[in-house]
C-alpha cells in the first residue's frame, strides 16, 4: 500500500491518508480482510504523529471502509462490489449536487454546467 501525503496541501494530513486508503480500496488494490499497517508503523513510515494516523483510521472505521479487530489491528472490511459502487456513486452525486447548488447561486445555466462537465471529461480522457 502506497500512501502519498503532501505537507504543502490545504487538505489535512489525516484526510489525505483517508482519501489514499479509500482510493486503494475502491481501486481493488486493498481487498477485504487485508491487514493495514498498525497506527504506530504507518505514523513512523509517513513521519507523522500517531494521533493523526489514529484519527484517519477512526474515520475509515466510521465510514465503513475498515474495521478494528481487538488485539489484531485494522483490516479492510469485506464488501460486495455493489456496495463499493454505491459508495462511489454516492460521492459523485454529492459532488454534482454541490456543483449544481453553486451554479444556481451564481445563475449559471445547466447547459453551462454540462459544457464544463464535457470539457472535464475530455481533459481526463486525454490528460
Amino acid at each position: 500500500m502506497q500512501i502519498i501525503i503532501s505537507n504543502s496541501s490545504d487538505i489535512p494530513i489525516y484526510q489525505q491518508i483517508v482519501d489514499n486508503i479509500k482510493r486503494e480500496i475502491l481501486n481493488g488494490n486493498l481487498v477485504g480482510g487485508e491487514a493495514l499497517p498498525s497506527i504506530r508503523t504507518l505514523a513512523k513510515d509517513l513521519r507523522i504523529s500517531n494521533i493523526t494516523t489514529k484519527r484517519a483510521y477512526e474515520e475509515l472505521v466510521s465510514d465503513g471502509f475498515i474495521e478494528a479487530v481487538a488485539t489484531k489491528g485494522y483490516f479492510v472490511k469485506s464488501k460486495s462490489e455493489n456496495y463499493l459502487k454505491e459508495e462511489i456513486l454516492k460521492k459523485i452525486e454529492q459532488n454534482l449536487e454541490e456543483a449544481l447548488t453553486i451554479a444556481a447561486t451564481y445563475h449559471i445555466s445547466y447547459e453551462e454546467v454540462l459544457t464544463i462537465l464535457e470539457a472535464l471529461k475530455e481533459e481526463n480522457m486525454h490528460g
